[in-house]
């Protein structure tokens, strides 16, 4: 059944690539990304092209998770032009590497801004809509970093994303009586065929590199290498489009809670498997096993 889908952070890696693969599997996909008359304008007309060359439905919107008011036009965009919202994926997100220290407060502030309260700028937009036809899929792309390994240097990023993960949580049993089912797509270090490290910000203070560099001299540059190594030759970061593509075509109500997309095996499916049995466990030890699917229940019930 062809849904409309709205994914963020739709301009270039994971989010491009699984704009592509949903549209080539037969849905209405919303490409978000910021300044799309500016620049992304380019990678707004490459869209364009890939729709007209492949008899796709591939559409782009503009939406920057900074602002709610983005967020909320770029969803009344989405209903005035296909009349309706099935699956939300929460892709975009920045990254940030360099000693911990080395980040002001307002640095740490501003990675959880994109990577976390964007989210929910764009959740507030779209999910009274999903709420009232009782039915929808909110995605959320995360990082095996929220319980696998965690190489030095990331630590904002890794925050944010454990942060996020929490969220995903947390709002998995908070939608599931309106009939809104979640899935978590746990991506691994892949360290070709996105951009995030050469996208990624770096401390503004250089005060305290200088003392780290000392002592660790070109750790980045190590754990890219060490991780290049231990990914199989066939890790392809379409393994997470395909993932994504897969959890959308799942019926309703039988979707997986939790995907991990990780050549590397850093170890974090080993971990998730114990903490969302124990979510679970839990959740049924209060009587609230009602919380662990999606179905919809009369108004006051």
């Amino acid at each position: 059944m062809t849904k409309t889908v709205l994914i963020t952070g739709a301009g270039s890696g994971f989010g491009a690539l699984t704009a592509r693969a949903l549209a080539r599997a037969g849905h209405t996909v919303y490409a978000a990304m910021r300044n799309t008359k500016g620049r992304n304008a380019g990678r707004v007309a490459d869209a364009r092209a890939y729709a007209t060359e492949h008899g796709v439905d591939l559409r782009t919107v503009e939406l920057d998770v900074l602002s709610q008011k983005s967020a909320d036009a770029a969803v009344s965009t989405v209903l005035a032009e296909a009349g309706r919202l099935d699956v939300l994926i929460h892709n975009a997100g920045h990254m940030v590497t360099g000693p911990t220290e080395a980040f002001t407060p307002e640095e740490l502030a501003a990675v959880h801004d994109t990577n976390v309260l964007g989210t929910q700028r764009v959740n507030r937009a779209a999910l009274p809509h999903l709420r009232a036809q009782q039915k929808g899929l909110v995605v959320w792309v995360g990082s095996t970093s929220t319980r696998g390994g965690t190489p030095p240097y990331l630590a904002p990023y890794f925050a944010a994303k454990a942060a996020m993960d929490a969220l995903a949580v947390s709002y998995a049993a908070e939608l599931a009586r309106f009939g809104i089912e979640t899935s978590i797509v746990v991506p691994g270090a892949f360290t070709s065929g996105t951009n995030h490290f050469a996208t990624g910000g770096h401390p503004a203070e250089q005060t305290v590199i200088g003392d780290y560099e000392a002592r660790y001299a070109g750790l980045m540059d190590q754990v890219a290498r060490r991780l290049a190594d231990l990914a199989p030759a066939d890790a392809d970061v379409s393994l997470v489009a395909d993932a994504i593509v897969t959890v959308v075509d799942t019926p309703h109500g039988s979707r997986p809670f939790r995907v991990h997309v990780d050549p590397a095996n850093d170890g974090s499916e080993e971990v998730s498997v114990v903490a969302d049995r124990i979510r679970s466990d839990f959740l049924t030890r209060i009587g609230l096993e009602d919380l662990l699917a999606p179905h919809a229940r009369p108004r006051g019930a």
